[in-house]
């Protein structure tokens, strides 16, 4: 099992003369036996973060360091590291118990020790009933289960790393997969990182989760942390579904305004904003934003321009003098399509935005 720490880790591509910064002095630990992810848009420096950890890019500058040895100049094999792609690596021609085997066939283990490690990596990956059919035979999520067990089998494996390991398979299996890779991350609780762009996927796998941008991490957290705290407006909307709301707003003569409707908000939060100007974000939650289809003395009219029906739930895109929010609402309130509603902020549900500084309250 090993703790990963990453110290000030910067990697630059030369295509040409032109320097393209990949990462930008990224420092994350991830503790013995976590599940980790790694979450961000396509280009933020995820994967080539994770191939750093692996051994197969040396960074530009910074360390890497497992279980407080500095691995850096280390190649994959010496780091006893099990990695997963985008697309399964399987040997072809050989069965499953075949793929699972040739790791240990390597190493020389004996071959009565090999049939019972295969066999048992086969039950935990529930793969039995495959064993002895040919890796051709099966679709993408067994293959990928198939290359995961290859890792593991080997009882020295100290890291599990897995690049988007969903990319080719449909949504059901990926359910299946990702119940498999929890399972085996909680029974053998080996150090695991998962790289991915799907908000959903990283929220219902990793204990502990670096989003990122650019190649920096924007903010690192549990789920709950990440959803209700965000730290950024980047990850207040990248997070969540819909993202998170966020309207400019500005403070005058002590009252605070989105466009020309002030809002109520109590003199404790308007003396803490304060100190940091007069002109501010102000992120709400779609599931916080609270409607009336009735006229509220202290609530905005906002014109109902869409309406989704998710089944449990109504999504709502609201418009006023240019402003859009999203709502979540009740299926049991009745929404006319471009009517009118009313909208209040609960203000514990209300987190403040500086440009350049992130979250202030």
């Amino acid at each position: 099992m090993a703790e990963i720490e990453l110290k000030n880790i910067e990697h630059v591509y030369k295509v040409g003369k032109k320097e393209i910064w990949a990462l930008k002095g990224v420092n994350m630990i991830f503790e013995d036996g976590v599940a980790g992810a790694l979450l961000g848009p396509s280009g933020c420096g995820k994967t080539t973060l994770l191939n750093i950890i692996s051994g197969l890019i040396k960074p530009t500058r910074g360390k890497v360091i497992f279980n407080g040895k500095d691995v850096t100049n280390l190649s994959p094999e010496e780091r006893n590291i099990a990695q997963l792609f985008q697309f399964p690596v399987v040997y072809d021609s050989m069965n499953v118990f075949g793929n699972l085997a040739f790791p240990l066939k390597n190493k020389g283990i004996a071959t009565n020790q090999i049939k019972k490690r295969v066999e048992d990596i086969a039950v935990l990956l529930g793969l039995s009933k495959v064993l002895h059919s040919s890796v051709r035979k099966l679709g993408p999520g067994e293959k990928q289960l198939v290359a995961l067990g290859r890792g593991i089998v080997r009882e020295d494996t100290t890291v599990i790393l897995l690049d988007e390991p969903m990319t080719q398979i449909d949504f059901h299996n990926r359910w299946v997969l990702r119940r498999e890779l929890s399972k085996v991350q909680n029974e053998l609780k080996i150090t695991t990182i998962y790289v991915t762009h799907d908000q959903y996927e990283a929220l219902t796998f990793a204990e502990k989760i670096f989003v990122m941008k650019d190649g920096l991490v924007e903010q690192e957290g549990n789920p709950e942390e990440l959803y209700y705290n965000p730290k950024t407006t980047f990850v207040g909307y990248f997070i969540g579904t819909p993202g998170m709301n966020f309207i400019e707003c500005e403070l005058k003569n002590g009252t605070l305004y989105i466009g020309k409707d002030n809002i109520d908000i109590s003199q404790d939060t308007l003396s803490k904003i304060r100190k940091f100007g007069v002109k501010f974000k102000l992120g709400i939650r779609p599931e916080f934003v609270q409607c009336c289809t009735e006229e509220k003395s202290n609530g905005l009219i906002f014109n109902i321009k869409a309406v989704e029906d998710m089944g449990d739930y109504k999504i709502l895109t609201l418009e006023k003098d240019g402003i859009v929010i999203k709502s979540n609402v009740s299926k049991e309130i009745k929404i006319i399509e471009n009517g009118n509603i009313w909208i209040t902020f609960p203000e514990d549900k209300i987190r403040f935005y500086k440009d350049k500084i992130g979250t202030i309250l």
